[in-house]
């Protein structure tokens, strides 16, 4: 019989792909939904990026570009680390990709083979465990709840760490949480990884500029392990261009070789006028990174009071990204007529029917007590869609 690889079938679709195509055909349908499933700014572009776009595609960049990307670009990325994180990267351990996700496999597929295992902190963004999978590595979930700030503890860490351990896989600011890791510790994580120097560190790092509490922290700025961080970064969320899909990597020389290899025979280079718009993100004006920045903070202060006042929704304030992330457990069990609440994916598809308002279930990111709301939205859609919840939660008995 004719079937789908074994690696194929194994794989989950992202549940939050698949309800943002939910709310989309109910939206088709005519009826109104608020989707806030999606992980994406809702501004434009910035004026200068898509103006540099149109120039270079005036200026004929329509051909193949280097694989780990043009120079241009990747020197940007130097200079953006050496700028804003004080980070010492050269041209050729830098790996421009089609979007961080692309950079996140490129790396575990280079360092994972098949049984080592990688930690991943939980709650952790959807793919990492889908990655990990697609590696043939075995992935080894470090559950971190909200009494923490979904943050693991160095203890937690050690503990997790075995003869098998390859990687640690992460992201701060975090994506579903939007938890994120002082200076203090992440030292006291890199404390333990000193005693393991054969752990390959990866840190998403893609919701950098989209940080309440100042200035961004990386893991890689500690000298006794950075020869084995891979950071991984892109222009999608700081500059409001998912589209564009432009990703990248900084990385010890062996993996960046070892990810240009990969890409090499998967995908070659990244549209070369996206890469273009991405060096004019990344060296020009960033006054609107800071404006977004603050819309989202005013956007985060609105919504979490708002929430506050719903009954069953325990959340702490996240300190960076554009997600809430609520503790909903106390809603299990209680019902609305015939419809029971017993998890959150329940309550998730209960309030995209009852409410029409598009949540993502803490199931997707290994919290199933919790939920994912994006406020990359308007003031006024983020308060319409609270009403919304808040009115249907209060049928629940």
């Amino acid at each position: 019989m004719l079937k789908v690889s074994d690696r194929i079938a194994a794989m989950e679709i992202s549940p939050t792909l698949a309800m943002s195509q939910k709310s989309r055909e109910m939206k088709a349908q005519g009826i109104d939904v608020i989707n806030l499933s999606v992980g994406e700014p809702d501004f434009n572009t910035p004026d200068h990026v898509k103006k540099a776009a149109q120039q270079a595609i005036e200026d004929n960049y329509s051909h193949y570009s280097p694989v780990p990307g043009f120079v241009e670009l990747r020197q940007a990325v130097v200079n953006k680390l050496k700028r804003e994180n004080n980070l010492d990267f050269t041209v050729d351990q830098i790996v421009v990709s089609n979007g961080a996700k692309q950079s996140i496999a490129n790396a575990m597929m280079s360092v994972v083979n098949k049984g080592d295992e990688v930690i991943i902190p939980s709650p952790f963004w959807v793919s990492y465990s889908e990655i990990v999978k697609l590696a043939e590595g075995t992935a080894v979930y470090v559950p971190a709840n909200l009494d923490q700030d979904f943050k693991i503890t160095p203890e937690q860490l050690e503990n997790a760490i075995t003869a098998n351990t390859k990687a640690f896989l992460f992201s701060s600011p975090s994506n579903p949480t939007g938890s994120l890791y002082s200076k203090e510790e992440l030292k006291a994580l890199v404390d333990v990884f000193v005693k393991y120097p054969d752990i390959v560190i990866m840190s998403d790092e893609i919701y950098e500029h989209i940080n309440y509490v100042g200035a961004h922290e990386s893991i890689a700025q500690f000298a006794e392990i950075k020869d084995r961080v891979v950071v991984i970064n892109g222009v999608s969320k700081g500059y409001a261009m998912t589209g564009w899909r432009i990703g990248y990597i900084a990385a010890p020389l062996w993996i960046a070789k070892a990810c240009g290899k990969l890409q090499g025979q998967m995908t070659s280079g990244a549209s070369s006028v996206a890469q273009m718009a991405s060096v004019a993100a990344l060296e020009g004006d960033q006054s609107t990174t800071v404006s977004m920045r603050n819309a989202f903070h005013k956007r985060r202060d609105l919504a979490l009071a708002q929430l506050k006042e719903i009954p069953g929704f325990e959340i702490r304030e996240p300190k960076g990204a554009f997600y809430l992330f609520p503790q909903v457990s106390e809603l299990f069990g209680k019902s609305n007529g015939s419809l029971t609440i017993n998890s959150s994916t329940d309550l998730s598809l209960y309030l995209l029917e009852q409410a029409n308002v598009a949540t993502v279930t803490g199931e997707a990111f290994g919290a199933p007590e919790c939920l994912r709301l994006s406020y990359a939205t308007s003031e006024e859609q983020m308060a319409e869609a609270i009403r919304r919840i808040k009115a249907a939660i209060e049928k629940l008995k």
